[in-house]
């Protein structure tokens, strides 16, 4: 299709919900002629409609001109039959997400357009490999995943299946960089790469909220002030609880029961009790807005010293100069964290306070999270060694208010919230790598593009370091004997091989 000039380029969209209305207007805007499709009577004249509303939208905004609005919709022509996809050089499917019913439609499709035409499936979750059973020519299918809203998201996954051919990953490839995309190439492997690296995000936070270790306003909060646009349970919230949960329960099932994918149990009682987010308006939150809790205000006079050197140290040294507090700094110091009057907050390495206390012989200490606060809301989670008195907890928690920090306790759990998730999220892109999915540049662009994430697995990896990112893991993996913290062979060579002589 790439040798024919765009205007005689047809591309076919079936489905037309939300996704397909806007993969639609994206390859019209791009100078396609657009046939629009659905199974259901009427619906695609109604996209065709809503279309027209969106760019109206634009026009009243001065972003586009009243000629441009009724030039794109013109490509735009709704069809009933498949019959009339003989001249579409590039058919998208987004039907519903179920195995059968895109296979069927898939073989249909074939039996209606030319041998040079490519089928592109915008399924999140299913194998491309498995839709291209059954058809005569599998090596035309390939996987085009697009982010919702498909005008304004940029990251294409470009899927291939055990059959489809190179040549026709990268015409989509370069298709959809024309169309002012971001693509990046992956393998059809469960989840693809977006929503199989994003699971630990979720994940984690699901499994502290079932260890009790705080509310879900807690985790969002600290997982904001650490650069992410949305907390986890807000973010699930506005997805859909079922959405979220079905897809987790598919990446598991695909993965044959592998527990880094294991469902919440927190998560399961939410879509039981309907409780399925913005939708419905109750998820997490009832609708409330989440708004941040007072710090703790106290006695000015606690002194907060930055203990140890490397990177973390200057993180809170750099997150304490922000809020313009008063602290001093001990580099001399065998650890790394805040001294707070008498208690010891050690930055968390994956280790709870207790063993730290245990394994120090003292009493009052304490962890605090890994500092990626950036923002004027420096919240950042903190725990303490159940030796730690009252009294010590609360000059603390008031020395940091004082300081412009917003510490916001927790049970004392293993790795807090921002370092586990962190580490996690670095940990699941490595995997991917490793197993052949992505590299690591399209790890990194996916999940920045698809997710909004302030940085990549690897960006992350090469800020934090190998050591205190298996550090973490491997802390997490003793305190929870799972396999669900078990470390990438990736990270594990990568560790081995800085240490070969040169």
């Amino acid at each position: 299709m790439n040798t024919k000039p765009v205007s005689q380029q047809i591309v076919a969209v079936i489905g037309a919900g939300t996704m397909g209305a806007g993969i639609a207007q994206v390859a019209a805007a791009a100078g396609h002629p657009v046939r629009l499709m659905d199974a259901r009577s009427g619906a695609a004249g109604e996209a065709h409609q809503k279309i027209g509303g969106v760019l109206q939208s634009l026009v009243d905004k001065g972003r586009m001109g009243a000629g441009e609005r009724e030039t794109l919709l013109e490509r735009i022509v709704p069809i009933d039959t498949l019959s009339d996809l003989r001249d579409a050089s590039l058919v998208v499917e987004v039907i519903v997400e179920n195995l059968q019913i895109k296979q069927k439609l898939l073989n249909e499709v074939e039996t209606h357009v030319s041998r040079d035409a490519i089928i592109a499936s915008n399924t999140s979750s299913i194998s491309i490999t498995a839709l291209a059973n059954g058809m005569a020519h599998p090596d035309r299918l390939v996987g085009m995943h697009f982010f919702n809203p498909v005008p304004l998201m940029k990251l294409v996954e470009v899927v291939s299946g055990a059959e489809t051919s190179t040549e026709v990953a990268a015409i989509i490839y370069d298709l959809a960089k024309r169309w002012g995309k971001t693509p990046v190439h992956a393998k059809s492997t469960p989840g693809f790469i977006v929503n199989r690296i994003a699971r630990p995000f979720y994940a984690e936070a699901l499994a502290l909220l079932q260890e009790q270790a705080c509310a879900p306003a807690e985790i969002d909060r600290v997982m904001r002030s650490a650069g992410f646009r949305m907390g986890p349970c807000e973010l699930m919230d506005l997805i859909g609880h079922d959405i979220n949960y079905s897809v987790t329960l598919s990446v598991f099932d695909a993965n044959y029961g592998d527990r880094r994918y294991v469902p919440s149990l927190v998560q399961k009682a939410l879509v039981d009790g309907g409780r399925l987010g913005r939708k419905v308006g109750k998820g997490f939150y009832d609708g409330t807005p989440v708004q941040p809790a007072a710090a703790m205000k106290g006695r000015a006079d606690t002194p907060i010293k930055v203990a140890g050197v490397g990177l973390l140290a200057q993180r809170l040294a750099d997150l304490l100069e922000s809020a313009q507090a008063d602290f001093s700094r001990d580099m001399g110091m065998e650890w790394t964290g805040l001294q707070v009057g008498e208690v010891a907050l050690h930055v968390s390495d994956g280790r709870t306070a207790n063993e730290l206390a245990a394994s120090r012989a003292c009493r009052n200490i304490g962890v605090i999270d890994l500092p990626l606060s950036n923002g004027n809301d420096r919240a950042i989670a903190i725990a303490f060694a159940s030796s730690v008195q009252n009294e010590h907890r609360d000059l603390v928690k008031a020395a940091l208010g004082n300081s412009g920090l917003q510490p916001v306790e927790l049970r004392d759990v293993p790795g807090l919230v921002v370092a586990r998730t962190i580490a996690m999220l670095i940990n699941e892109g490595a995997d991917a790598v490793y197993q052949g999915v992505c590299d690591e540049q399209g790890a990194d662009v996916a999940m920045k593009l698809g997710t909004n994430y302030p940085a990549g697995p690897f960006e992350w990896l090469d800020q934090l370091g190998i050591d205190y990112t298996l550090a973490i893991l491997n802390n997490l993996f003793n305190a929870y004997r799972s396999e669900r913290y078990r470390v990438s062979p990736l990270l594990q060579h990568s560790y081995w091989t800085e240490r070969i002589p040169a």
